[in-house]
């Protein structure tokens, strides 16, 4: 039987978006001893939070951003791909995908920054690629955004510059040739220059009044600033159909409109939904597909479906968030391991989206964790491994490589 990887979402106090609101004993009181008072966005939260997912053999975790602040939560954050470097230095098995949406970000800063990431983290870097519409966008950069088609189109041409930005320096273009002096070899650093399709017009005073919808055309020249990183490329991770799947290297999945999300391993039997999309993601060239599943766990305080109803009664999750883009879960641990024990040989991976970060993230490395080490069920990331290597995925050769 295959291996199943665990990955969890990590931001502020918890998934959904009610559990900023409902931090009054005895739902929510904590599994675990909250030192670190209730700063929801503070680095000793972040760091303890991701410790604690590493020691329990998580292979990697994601960090949701948004470019405003959320409805319902902190008035400010530290941006995704920050907060990964943060606990860069500090962790060593992890790996750390921070969100970032092609949509409202230069593709060349992108680059830049995740490629940092993979050499301050040693080879743990992925892209979690934003998909839909970034609401405040607009307000936010002054200028019209794309949507429908055309965000598609342009998060695809965003991802096909990224890979050409990463492949820019080949991996032995580092030279540090003391007798010459030279640090690099220019004949090992490569021109990239990308003009991205689109028809709308570039963004000025003019534009101001041009409704969202069709995008503009971006241009990019490289090399990059950054020698490529040690897994060549950061692992693409996006929703199934945001990329073209020879694109994506893990495919997030959940239900469609008509699924039913809540899951259990009863519900797997047969030809489930899970199967469906897992098998269409593989089909689209996907290697890996992770299902992403919303759980509310069960506690010594107040079971599950209590602690569900209170989390959405304090706020509705919004549609297409990841939260209401998920299967679901509620209820015990054992239960949970249950579910994922089933899981295995359906998909690769599941991404669990704890409800409350406190109490669910705790119940899980507590409780779930390792009762699938136990089973064999889950990987065990090691020191020093890449998380291409953790997830058994080859390092991609450059495309500007003599003989790639």
């Amino acid at each position: 039987m295959s291996a199943l990887h665990l990955a969890v979402e990590l931001d502020g106090r918890g998934a959904h978006p009610g559990a900023h609101l409902v931090d009054t004993p005895p739902l929510t009181r904590t599994a675990w001893s909250d030192t670190a008072g209730s700063d929801d966005v503070g680095p000793e939260r972040l760091r303890r939070a991701v410790a604690a997912a590493q020691d329990a053999g998580v292979t990697f975790v994601t960090f949701d951003d948004s470019l405003t602040p959320a409805p319902a939560g902190p008035a400010l954050r530290v941006d995704a791909v920050t907060r990964a470097a943060f606990v860069a230095p500090v962790t060593s098995r992890i790996g750390l995908v921070p969100l970032v949406h092609p949509g409202v970000t230069e593709p060349f800063h992108v680059a830049s920054q995740l490629a940092s990431l993979d050499h301050a983290s040693r080879g743990r870097a992925g892209w979690l690629v934003g998909s839909g519409d970034v609401p405040g966008a607009r307000a936010a950069l002054d200028r019209p955004v794309a949507a429908g088609d055309d965000l598609r189109d342009e998060t695809a041409d965003v991802a096909r510059t990224l890979a050409a930005l990463w492949d820019s320096w080949e991996d032995d273009a580092v030279v540090r040739d003391t007798a010459t002096g030279r640090f690099v070899d220019r004949e090992r650093l490569h021109k990239v220059d990308v003009t991205s399709g689109g028809s709308g017009a570039t963004a000025s005073p003019a534009t101001r009044d041009v409704p969202d919808g069709v995008r503009a055309p971006f241009s990019v020249v490289g090399p990059l600033i950054v020698p490529r990183g040690p897994q060549g490329r950061p692992v693409v991770v996006a929703r199934a159909g945001v990329l073209p799947g020879t694109a994506v290297d893990v495919a997030l999945v959940g239900p469609g409109a008509d699924d039913d999300a809540r899951l259990t391993a009863a519900s797997l039997a047969g030809d489930s939904w899970v199967a469906r999309v897992a098998a269409q993601a593989r089909a689209d060239g996907a290697p890996l597909v992770v299902l992403d599943l919303a759980v509310v766990l069960d506690t010594a305080d107040a079971g599950a479906p209590a602690r569900a109803a209170e989390l959405d009664a304090a706020t509705a999750p919004l549609p297409g968030s990841a939260w209401a883009s998920a299967a679901r879960w509620s209820g015990s641990a054992s239960g949970l391991v249950e579910l994922l024990l089933t899981l295995r040989g359906v998909v690769d991976g599941v991404r669990v989206l704890p409800a409350v970060q406190d109490v669910d993230l705790a119940v899980l490395v507590r409780d779930v964790l390792p009762a699938l080490r136990v089973a064999r069920a889950v990987p065990t990331p090691r020191p020093g491994a890449t998380l291409r290597d953790t997830l058994g995925l080859a390092r991609p050769a450059n495309q500007f490589a003599r003989g790639a």
